[in-house]
């Protein structure tokens, strides 16, 4: 048998090692911002920010009924593009009373309003709860550049199997690091405490200090600074969010005929929010063969 490897061979051992390699450390490149779009989202394989050319938003004014936490959340998220200290939020309650778009509207209002950073955008990155775990290499990474970054995931939450809360916390305020300067984490959820109940019951149920398993499971949220509460809003403040929408794209409709077919149309899906007014508007724009464009 020879002593030396022929070519073939080495090609294999190569690729393997290469393989090998990938799966101890993987590639991550650094991150770049192309100046064009104050909006990213954060991609895992390969790790990366993908750029957002125009996100899906509504205007600040057209998000009714929310005017307190509206304006507890411009607030917190000025101080922090003018440099200041500020809090990480969490935006929890019912489904579609406007969490999320709330985020997006303070993030373009900080940009264009006349608050905005004196030096550069203020940068919104979307990271998606399946990718949490990658949270402390982005934030890494963030740490060393000059920008401020909202971090923003949609519809938090954690099933019983998984452990990446664990992680979560450690980033958000633990570590021998702590959150970075220059980065504060935005989160909406339709748990206050992140955790199924089912979940906190059972951990109250098998361990042997129930009380001290359940602290470790709640004390996530208390990683966030400002706890937002959102509810389904009254008929009031829907139909002032249908009168805002039909004036802001010019729907050419009867005043009084539009206020019954909305108020019909909530009580058939059994839910008065932002997203059943919303899918109203759109109802009514295409049976107006109009287009939702801005006046």
């Amino acid at each position: 048998m020879s002593g030396t490897l022929d070519d073939k061979t080495l090609q294999i051992l190569e690729r393997i090692a290469t393989a090998l390699e990938g799966m101890v450390k993987p590639q991550t490149s650094a991150l770049s911002f192309d100046g064009a779009s104050a909006a990213y989202v954060w991609q895992t394989d390969p790790a990366r920010l993908e750029a957002v050319p125009r996100v899906n938003r509504v205007p600040i004014d057209l998000l009714k009924g929310i005017d307190r936490i509206r304006d507890i959340l411009l607030e917190n998220t000025t101080k922090f593009a003018q440099g200041l200290p500020a809090n990480n939020a969490l935006l929890w309650g019912a489904r579609g009373t406007g969490k999320s778009s709330l985020v997006k509207a303070v993030h373009a209002q900080i940009n264009t309003g006349q608050k905005k950073p004196p030096d550069s955008p203020l940068i919104l990155i979307e990271i998606h709860r399946e990718d949490i775990a990658s949270l402390p290499s982005l934030m890494s990474q963030l740490r060393e550049t000059s920008e401020r970054f909202i971090i923003f995931c949609d519809d938090l939450s954690f099933a019983p199997e998984d452990t990446n809360y664990k992680s979560l916390k450690a980033v958000l305020e633990g570590g021998i690091e702590g959150r970075p300067e220059n980065v504060v984490f935005y989160a909406t959820s339709n748990r206050r405490h992140l955790m199924p109940r089912d979940m906190m019951e059972n951990e109250r149920s098998t361990a042997i200090n129930p009380s001290e398993a359940v602290e470790e499971k709640v004390s996530l949220s208390d990683r966030f600074g400002l706890w937002l509460g959102f509810h389904n809003c009254s008929q009031d403040d829907y139909l002032d969010m249908i009168t805002a929408y039909v004036d802001h794209f010019g729907l050419k409709a009867n005043r009084q005929e539009v206020r019954t077919a909305a108020i019909e149309w909530s009580a058939t899906r059994g839910a008065r929010s932002g997203r059943v007014a919303w899918q109203f508007i759109q109802d009514l724009a295409g049976r107006l063969g109009q287009h939702l464009t801005e006046k």
